[in-house]
Order: C-alpha cells, then structure tokens, then sequence
C-alpha cells in the first residue's frame, strides 16, 4: 500500500512539473470576462388591443455591467392596430464580443365589434374529413386503426368577440384515431370575421412543443356552424377538416 502511495504522488509532481514547464513557443490562452447586455421588459408579456385603438409600447431597458445600455437596444415592432392578429415585438441587443439577447412580448389585436360566435363543442365530420398525404378520408383510417370510429369534444371557446381558442385543430387525428392521448391534440388561439373566414394566430402540441405550419382555405358556414379548413403540420403532414357543430 506505502509503495503505491508513493508511487502517486511521484506522477502527481512529475505531472506538476511538466505542466508548468512551458517552452518558449508556447501560447498563453486569453482569459477575459465577457458582460452580457441584461434586458428587462417593462409591462406584460402579452397585450390585449381593441382593434382601430393606439398601441403604446411599454418598452424595455438594456444595462451592460450595470450601466446604461439603451443605445444597443434593437426593437421590432410591426404591431398593426387595423388588422385582427397576434404580433410579436422583440427587443435584442449585442454587447462588445457578438454575443446576443432578446425579449419579446405578444399583442393581440381584436375586433369588439366581431359578431361570428363559434362557442360550443364540435365533431369532426369523418366522410368529408381526408388525411390529404394517402387520400383516405377519416372513417377509412379509423376504422383501420380501430381506436375510434367517431370523434367528438372539440371545443371552441371565446377568449375576447371574434377570438377563440381551441382544443384540437387535427379534427382528433392522433388524439382519438390514432389513439396517442389529448397530449397530442393540437390546441390554437384563432380569430373569425363576419363573413365567416377563420384565421389561425397560434398554435401548439402539448407532447410534440411545435405548432402548425398553417391553414388554409378556412371558412365557417355561418347557418350550419360547420367549420372546415386544411393544414400543413411539420411541413410533411396534410389533411382537410370539417367540424360540425353539435
């Protein structure tokens, strides 16, 4: 055991002398700190603004090692106050050595005066529903999977007039059919104006953490209360849905 004992701690400083033994040629590595601009959003994360009003940005302050930093400040901001829609506005900022920050905060425009009530709970119409990547409509994949043969507790409910958010925007795709659980339904902040065009502002998969690529061709029959659209998810995925109301 001594010989061992000893043996380590004559490697231990042969170690010692050979790591602090540097040849003239070598290079000392350049240690510095690097002070990152902080950021600190004022106001809310996210702003409600009636549609046709003044959006006043509560703004963000920007310090670098303590100091004022507000002439580094980078701010993006295309809220448009005329038109229904969720807007993003970032603030970033880059300090001496390129390294980068940002905050962001979402404003959602609304219209106080939208009619259209989509409120309610829908079933996703298995005929008219198709799986757009096979052509095979919702009731042929059901019934091959076996899960299913209907879906139904699709929920719209209104968040302000003319904004609803939704619990599943795949028509019950992996939810039901599939059978993967209501973590894979894919939840969504849409709007709807009066002549029955649907708009999707925001969306997302609880299990998956992404949304939608987008919809498209969204229209909701304002006598029937049917609602149909397509989708693209993951740039890969495509499918046509109808929800009748119940």
């Amino acid at each position: 055991m001594k010989k061992i004992y000893l043996y380590a701690i004559a490697l231990l400083m042969s170690s010692v002398a050979f790591t602090s033994c540097n040849d003239d040629n070598d290079q000392l590595t350049d240690s510095r700190i690097t002070y990152y601009v902080v950021l600190e959003m004022q106001g809310d994360d996210f702003v409600v603004v009636p549609k046709g009003s003044v959006y006043e940005d509560a703004g963000c302050k920007a310090t670098l090692a303590g100091e004022d930093a507000s002439s580094r400040l980078v701010v993006n901001n295309e809220v448009d106050v005329n038109t229904v829609g969720l807007y993003e506005v970032t603030y970033s900022a880059v300090n001496d050595d390129g390294f980068a920050i940002s905050e962001s905060r979402q404003v959602l425009v609304y219209d106080p005066e939208a009619k259209v009530d989509l409120s309610g709970e829908y079933t996703t119409d298995m005929e008219k529903s198709v799986y757009l990547n096979n052509g095979k409509t919702f009731a042929d994949r059901a019934e091959y999977y076996g899960n299913t043969s209907s879906v139904d507790g699709i929920k719209f409910e209104e968040f302000l007039p003319g904004i609803f958010e939704v619990n599943e925007m795949f028509g019950g795709w992996y939810w039901q059919i599939r059978g993967y659980g209501e973590g894979y339904a894919m939840t969504a902040m849409v709007a709807v104006d009066d002549d029955g065009n649907l708009t999707l502002l925001d969306s997302l998969t609880p299990s998956w953490g992404d949304g939608l690529d987008y919809i498209e061709d969204a229209t909701v029959d304002l006598e029937t209360g049917t609602i149909s659209y397509s989708l693209s998810y993951a740039e890969q995925i495509f499918m046509a849905i109808v929800l009748n109301k119940k």
